[in-house]
């Protein structure tokens, strides 16, 4: 098995990164191939609109030229694409979803010449892994809707989303219950 995970977080030492941490070990433990994409340190342009990628309806492709291409390459080659990132303000932070956005119409060819074009990305597994200052089900709530009408509309299957949250910068973020969370939540797309 082959995963994607597109990491979209400012802060290399961050609560993003210590619960990915984890979660990537197990999946690598168990023989799952990991292409990693840190979107902070890549040149990814936001979406134009321009709707050049849809004259090509069998590659998965977008005609800016910039670091979005070996992402898309990796997304269209893995059977699973994690997004991890924090949550800012109920969505996903600028460099994600300039990800999310090329991605959409780059991989579903239906904004073009043919309405029925396809979607690339169907039946590929989708999840995410966050983190957020609010509880759980007020800080990432929104964002996993908006995720979860990404994947319809691109016919991505959703898979679920592990989220946990920073209560207050006085208390260490990660802990044994958040590092079994992050390895249960990589064993169940084995």
């Amino acid at each position: 098995m082959k995963a994607t995970i597109i990491y979209g977080s400012p802060r290399k030492r961050g609560n993003t990164a210590a619960l990915l941490a984890p979660f990537m070990d197990e999946l690598q433990k168990n023989g799952v191939i990991l292409d990693y994409f840190d979107v902070y340190e890549k040149k990814i342009a936001g979406c134009r609109a321009c709707l050049g990628c849809q004259k090509d309806s069998e590659k998965v492709c977008c005609v800016i030229q910039d670091d979005m291409q070996p992402v898309l390459n990796s997304m269209a080659e893995s059977d699973l694409i994690i997004i991890a990132a924090p949550v800012y303000a109920w969505s996903a932070p600028a460099p994600v979803k300039a990800v999310i956005d090329r991605a959409i119409y780059a991989s579903c060819k239906y904004y073009g010449d043919d309405p029925y074009g396809p979607a690339l990305f169907k039946g590929k597994r989708f999840a995410l892994l966050t983190t957020c200052g609010y509880p759980v089900e007020k800080g990432a709530d929104l964002y996993e809707e908006m995720m979860k009408r990404y994947c319809k509309h691109c016919g991505l299957t959703y898979t679920g989303m592990l989220a946990e949250r920073q209560r207050n910068l006085k208390e260490p973020f990660m802990n044994e219950e958040k590092e079994k969370h992050a390895r249960e939540f990589a064993r169940s797309f084995l």
